[in-house]
């Protein structure tokens, strides 16, 4: 049976942390905006990122709001689930098409990303059948998912960076 109450506190961490990422990362992409505006690349990881870590504080608030069964949870983590899927699917696209260059590191980590958002589909589809026990695949999928958003906003502020070096040396 879905016991709300036992899993406050790993949302509550879980939704914190997220949201006090959204920030910071929010505030390092604007004071790099014209970077990221213009390399394809650095516009879907920013895109990618944010709408990740946004993500995981919806989910994280929706598990946490009162009076709901577990079948509803699982319900509005899928929705909140597809909704990524379809943003990261629509991005990568728009990263892929408009890059000169193949970046396979840009699609493995797109897809590293996915596979995350579907273990949490798995765990919420479990849930939704009424075993309990899906919402540690939830989690786990979850934080997996954070090692792709954390990573992935090191490398857009490191390339943002490479980027203004190399036009200062030239």
């Amino acid at each position: 049976m879905y016991d709300a109450a036992a899993w406050h506190d790993y949302f509550l961490m879980v939704g914190g942390g997220a949201a006090a990422l959204t920030g910071l990362v929010f505030v390092a992409m604007s004071l790099h905006l014209d970077q990221i505006a213009l390399n394809p690349a650095h516009r879907h990881r920013a895109r990618t990122v944010l709408t990740g870590l946004t993500a995981v504080f919806i989910r994280c608030a929706l598990v946490l709001m009162a009076g709901q069964n577990g079948q509803a949870v699982a319900v509005e983590l899928i929705v909140v689930l597809i909704g990524v899927e379809i943003v990261l699917y629509r991005s990568i696209s728009q990263a892929l098409q408009a890059t000169d260059r193949s970046d396979p590191a840009l699609l493995w980590r797109t897809i590293g990303s996915f596979a995350c958002l579907v273990t949490e589909q798995a765990g919420a589809l479990a849930l939704f059948f009424g075993n309990a026990g899906g919402l540690y695949v939830v989690g786990i999928g979850m934080m997996s998912s954070f090692v792709f958003m954390v990573t992935g906003a090191w490398l857009l502020i490191i390339g943002v960076r490479r980027e203004e070096a190399a036009e200062a040396t030239a």
